[in-house]
């Protein structure tokens, strides 16, 4: 259940610092905001807007709230594979992932049949540069690099899922930041002060509004095709080491991004920045930290969240902080017994279970946001 930690201010975090309740709260007395701010229980200090943050805005959105990752989010494919299917060891299926699934930063496919997959998306607004194509084209099926990851998992019933997290890449990153950039500019023009200039936004109704809204959406699709097609790749891959398979279901959900919805008889924007839709009966997929469990979950919808719970654990400390204090040899204990990139453990200690929350308080905090519907447990994990 949720606490007023400030004024229009509702906070399902039993972990929570007050940096975060600060920087959450300058965001609840803006004045384009409609009701109060939700916080997750993953929630955490972001750029400009909380990361685990659900923001209602009347008449205006907020660029950096949606941040630069534009449609980041998660897609899980359950399976008809079990545990026994799986072979002793997934250590031949790393090579067809990394291979088939580029991960780290500016890496991209050096040539990709993604030509259909890319015109049914359309055009952004913004006019892109000849470079900027060629990052749209070759980073397209990509994963990225910081927290995102491809993983295979076993459910509760031993039930074999593939999970995968990735965003819109550097296409979404200069895209956002351009409008960040133009709407601080017309906050500073317009004389209108604000506690964080990150939190400049744009009026309903005007052209700068528009073309946000379209490069927005259009950087939405764009993450929401390529984590699709990354996820075909994937189980395709799995599907050859293991020497059968079939599909079941697929859930694939965004965790960064805005939308026109109705809450208590009001359209809102209602932006997301790492949190997802929760409505009653809405799917989800709410991963932990390396080494500990992920969920796949099925809304309640709270109207006090806007129907929405948290994206994941949520980072407890920075990433600088987590590569002075914790070592790769810890975050190779924790990795124990699961296929891993165990050769980069040291470029991977910012990622350390440590480093986040814990996975179960974040689910126990948000009992009433969401139903788990299942419990996944790595075996296999490739990090961006």
């Amino acid at each position: 259940m949720p606490n007023e930690v400030a004024h229009n201010l509702l906070s399902w975090a039993s972990e929570i610092d007050a940096g975060t309740i600060e920087q959450a709260a300058r965001t609840a007395r803006l004045p384009v905001v409609s009701g109060h701010v939700a916080l997750m229980p993953d929630a955490h200090i972001g750029i400009g807007a909380t990361v685990g943050s659900v923001i209602p805005t009347e008449g205006a959105v907020i660029p950096a709230a949606v941040g630069v990752d534009i449609g980041c989010g998660m897609i899980a494919t359950e399976t008809t594979l079990t545990a026994a299917d799986l072979p002793d060891t997934l250590d031949a299926l790393m090579p067809l992932v990394e291979r088939r699934i580029p991960a780290g930063v500016g890496k991209g496919h050096a040539d990709r049949a993604v030509d259909r997959a890319l015109g049914e998306l359309g055009l952004p607004h913004t006019d892109l540069t000849p470079k900027q194509e060629k990052t749209v084209a070759t980073q397209f099926c990509t994963l990225g690099s910081g927290n995102h990851f491809v993983e295979v998992c076993l459910d509760e019933r031993d039930r074999v899922w593939t999970v995968l997290h990735s965003g819109s890449r550097g296409i979404g990153n200069q895209l956002a930041t351009r409008h960040i950039v133009e709407a601080k500019k017309l906050m500073r023009r317009g004389l209108v002060g604000l506690e964080d200039p990150d939190l400049a936004y744009f009026s309903q109704g005007t052209p700068e509004f528009e073309a946000y809204i379209e490069d927005m959406l259009w950087s939405q699709r764009y993450a929401m095709a390529s984590r699709a097609r990354m996820d075909r790749v994937l189980v395709e891959a799995l599907f050859r080491v293991v020497g059968k398979g079939a599909r079941v279901r697929t859930i694939n959900c965004h965790h960064n991004f805005t939308q026109m919805e109705t809450h208590f008889g009001r359209e809102l924007w209602i932006t997301r920045k790492g949190a997802i839709k929760a409505d009653r009966g809405d799917e989800g997929v709410i991963p932990g930290s390396m080494g500990t469990r992920s969920y796949i979950v099925r809304g309640r919808g709270n109207p006090a969240s806007y129907n929405s719970c948290s994206h994941g654990a949520g980072r407890r400390m920075s990433r600088g902080r987590a590569r002075r204090e914790l070592s790769a040899r810890s975050l190779t204990e924790a990795m124990h017994g699961r296929t891993w990139n165990a050769d980069r453990a040291a470029a991977l200690v910012d990622e350390h279970p440590e480093a986040y929350k814990p996975i179960d308080q974040v689910m126990a905090d948000q009992k009433d946001l969401v139903e788990i519907r299942h419990t996944l447990r790595q075996v296999f994990n490739y990090k961006g």
